[in-house]
């Protein structure tokens, strides 16, 4: 088992899981995160940090299309280890519908 990030921290992006994390295993994309879920040791810790309630466990069903997308591009998108401001309009798309489909962008981080 390991732990997803879905499509509920798009245009979010809190990293309140991330100071949690003792394996260092989130990474991050320009307007979400991502789990390596081969570095994930399934400690859940992260879990219930998530204000948007982003992060689920893999053996959820129907999260196949997010254990490859972490997968994908945790391999592509830089590490970030430390806690970091969410985006300014994390507010306004707290609670957004859809939100792969509308605004999923695949690249990295900015890194700051």
């Amino acid at each position: 088992m390991t732990y997803i990030v879905n499509d509920s921290c798009i245009k979010c992006k809190f990293t309140d899981c991330v100071e949690v994390c003792p394996v260092d295993c989130f990474y991050e994309g320009a307007n979400m995160l991502v789990i390596h879920p081969d570095e994930c040791i399934d400690c859940g810790v992260c879990e219930p940090e998530c204000p948007v309630e982003a992060i689920k466990p893999d053996t959820e069903p129907g999260l196949e299309k997010w254990l490859e997308l972490n997968r994908k591009y945790s391999e592509a998108w830089p590490n970030i280890t430390s806690k970091k401001e969410a985006l300014p309009e994390a507010e306004e798309f707290r609670d957004v519908e859809g939100k792969f489909e509308k605004y999923f962008t695949p690249e990295p981080g900015s890194g700051d």
